[in-house]
């Protein structure tokens, strides 16, 4: 079950595309689906997340929490809105590509992909960039 959840003025305008190709993806890594929550919230949330829970004075896109057993695909997502706006400006691309990158880069992480080498980060970039394609073949 994926669930999105909003603890800024931010909503998602097409929900259930993104459930479903969240969904697609997770099938695609040969796991299941268990409770995936999606929070997306601002940069003061998130910075809150992060210096009680992770201990960093940092601001961030994406903090993922994961609970995830065996191939089934669980976790807590808290995405601050804010920093996904200025990343798009950053890497010159739309609001929306950043987006799904950054929620499906959750995912990937819950499937065991790390990003800390170079290596292991061209591995993730590849699968987000793959995985990205699979929405755009929904649409």
């Amino acid at each position: 079950m994926i669930d999105f959840n909003y603890e800024t003025e931010f909503v998602l305008d097409n929900e259930e595309a993104i459930a479903n190709w969240i969904s697609k993806a997770i099938t695609s890594e040969n796991k299941t689906e268990g409770e995936i929550n999606y929070i997306f919230c601002d940069d003061d949330y998130l910075h809150k997340i992060n210096l009680e829970h992770l201990s960093h004075d940092t601001l961030t896109d994406i903090i993922s929490f994961d609970y995830t057993m065996g191939n089934e695909i669980s976790g807590d997502m808290f995405i601050s809105v804010e920093r996904v706006k200025d990343n798009a400006i950053d890497f010159n691309v739309s609001f929306e590509e950043e987006l799904k990158r950054v929620m499906v880069h959750g995912i990937l992480h819950y499937c065991g992909y790390k990003d800390k080498t170079e290596a292991d980060a061209l591995l993730m970039r590849t699968k987000e960039d793959e995985k990205i394609a699979m929405f755009h073949v929904e649409q």
